[in-house]
C-alpha cells in the first residue's frame, strides 16, 4: 500500500505540511544515539511538527515493548507503559491533525496494552490505566505553534513534565508539574497557578474572605499519585493572601475519567 504524504497541494502550499515516510521514520530511529534513548522509559521525546505521529507512534511502539521486557508483574507492566507514555510529547498547528494524532497515539497504546495484558499476564484491561492514558495523551499531545510557543487560543503553549518519585511503602507514585514550552526552551521554573482556571468553580475560599477587602490568589499545584491513578488529576490549592498561605489547602478533583 502505498504511503499518502501530502493531504493537499494547498496545504504544501499554505503550511508545508508533508509527511515522512515509514522508512525515513526506522532509519532515524535507527541511529546509535537514538537507540541509547529508546532504551530508557522515561527519555523524553518532543516532536514539534508531530503531524498525525509518524514519529511519535513508532517510539511509542518501542517503548511499549520495553515497558514489557522489564515488567515481571502485572502491575509493573501498567505503571510502566505509563511512564512510556509520559515520555512523549508533541505539538502540532493544524486541528484535524492534532485530533488524528491524540487519536493514533490512545489506539496504539489501547491495541499494544490489551494485546499483551491478555497474552502475559492472562488480565483485562484496567479501565484505570486506559483513562490515565487519555489524561497523558491529552496533556502531551498540543495544538499550536511550536515556533512562537502558542496555542490554538493564542495563549502560552504548557506541558506537563512527569517525574516518577522513589518507591515508597512499596507503591511508586509520579509528580506532574505544567511548564510552558517557553519556560522550557530557556529552562525557566515551573507555573504555580497554570491550571487555576479549572478549579476556579469550586471557590474553595469564598467563606473564609467573605466580606473581607483581601484580594486572593491561588497557588495550584498537583499532588503525587499512584501511576495508575494519573486520571484522577487531583490537585492542591494554596490560598495565598498577601505572601502568607492560610491554614486551609485542599484537594480538588478537577476532572479526568471515572474508573467505573
Amino acid at each position: 500500500m502505498t504511503e499518502k504524504l501530502i493531504k493537499s497541494k494547498i496545504r504544501v502550499k499554505k503550511h508545508g505540511e508533508v509527511f515522512t515516510p515509514k522508512s525515513i521514520v526506522n532509519l532515524m530511529l535507527n541511529q546509535p544515539e537514538i537507540q541509547e534513548k529508546l532504551n530508557s522509559l522515561t527519555a523524553t521525546f518532543l516532536e514539534p511538527a508531530a503531524g498525525e505521529g509518524a514519529f511519535l507512534l513508532e517510539i511509542l511502539r518501542r517503548k511499549l515493548r520495553l515497558a514489557l521486557d522489564l515488567s515481571e508483574t502485572l502491575i509493573e507492566y501498567e505503571e510502566n507503559i505509563l511512564i512510556a507514555l509520559t515520555s512523549l510529547y508533541g505539538i502540532e498547528l493544524l486541528e484535524d491533525n492534532c485530533r488524528r494524532l491524540r487519536m493514533n497515539m490512545l489506539y496504539v497504546f489501547h491495541a499494544i496494552y490489551g494485546k499483551n495484558v491478555m497474552r502475559k499476564f492472562s488480565a483485562k484491561v484496567n479501565k484505570k490505566v486506559i483513562n490515565s492514558a487519555k489524561v497523558i495523551i491529552r496533556a502531551n499531545i498540543v495544538q499550536g505553534d511550536a515556533l512562537n510557543y502558542i496555542n490554538n487560543k493564542n495563549e502560552p503553549i504548557i506541558l506537563s513534565e512527569w517525574i516518577v518519585l522513589p518507591i515508597k511503602y512499596r507503591v511508586r507514585k509520579i509528580q506532574r508539574t505544567e511548564y510552558t514550552l517557553e519556560s522550557i526552551i530557556n529552562r525557566n521554573q515551573p507555573m504555580e497557578t497554570s491550571i487555576s482556571s479549572q478549579v476556579e468553580e469550586f471557590n474553595l475560599f469564598a467563606d473564609l474572605l467573605e466580606g473581607d477587602n483581601v484580594k486572593q490568589k491561588n497557588i495550584v499545584k498537583y499532588i503525587p499519585v499512584k501511576i495508575t491513578d494519573i486520571y484522577k488529576q487531583l490537585v492542591k490549592v494554596e490560598g495565598e493572601e498577601n505572601g502568607s498561605i492560610p491554614n486551609k489547602n485542599e484537594s480538588v478533583f478537577i476532572g479526568g475519567y471515572s474508573s467505573k
